[in-house]
């Protein structure tokens, strides 16, 4: 018989696949109870480091399960190791489990998550459902745009399509999915298109007058929101379009 530790990094992927499941299909509470486990050094799923992946997760599950008490000490027990050991997995779910357990508006999504889409897209899609159910529907639909942009070009179809149902709340009409250069800002549209086409930072900058480093910036920032990861990639979701 293998050894307990030995164990452990098996249940907790089984658990995190359950949970992760559970959470797609609507089935939120379900999703929490599977991955709070995790979290449970006495449980057989805890595992010190695959934890670390689902804290986003669980912090979504509690939202939409209404367990944000539950949520908040294991949000709590987690900032001190966070703060040691600066995991980047661990920072980018807590940043959204913050926002979960913020009782104001957390703000938009920063620079801190651009390469992490997923978590970025989560946390518009928090944004925009908080702004739109304080009725501030016309604030809401830029960052529920994002999120369902970012959710179609990475597969989410679950999240993508909780990110349009609330743009219909919104009273926004949506035929479609939502075009995943919605996320763009003027600016970040016009240097993506310019890189689509081959230009090098230089170039674009010539064209826009703007430094190289500026327009790689932009680009830090267009790449996670389109869900792409080069050049080639980039010119193939706007040919797409």
């Amino acid at each position: 018989m293998k050894p307990q530790a030995d164990l452990n990094p098996i249940v907790a992927q089984v658990l995190r696949v359950r949970g992760v499941d559970a959470l797609a299909g609507g089935r939120a509470e379900e999703a929490f109870r599977q991955l709070r486990r995790m979290f449970d050094p006495a449980d057989p799923a805890y595992h010190p480091y695959i934890r670390f992946t689902v804290v986003g997760h669980l912090a979504e599950a509690a939202l939409l399960a209404d367990l944000r008490a539950e949520l908040a000490p294991v949000v709590a027990g987690l900032e001190p190791e966070a703060a040691l050991c600066r995991n980047p997995a661990l920072l980018a779910g807590l940043r959204y489990a913050r926002a979960v357990l913020a009782d104001d508006d957390a703000g938009a999504p920063g620079d801190e998550l651009a390469e992490w889409p997923f978590e970025r897209a989560r946390l518009a899609l928090a944004q925009g459902t908080r702004l739109r159910r304080r009725r501030h529907n016309l604030e809401a639909r830029r960052p529920l745009r994002e999120a369902a942009a970012t959710f179609d070009a990475l597969g989410a179809t679950p999240w993508a399509e909780r990110a349009r149902a609330e743009l219909r709340a919104s009273g926004e009409s949506l035929r479609r999915p939502v075009d995943a250069t919605a996320a763009l800002t003027e600016h970040e549209l016009q240097v993506a298109h310019l890189a689509a086409e081959g230009l090098s930072n230089r170039e674009i900058g010539e064209r826009l007058f703007l430094s190289p480093r500026t327009i790689s910036t932009h680009l830090y920032r267009i790449f996670p929101k389109l869900g792409v990861k080069s050049r080639g990639e980039l010119a193939r979701v706007l040919l797409d379009r």
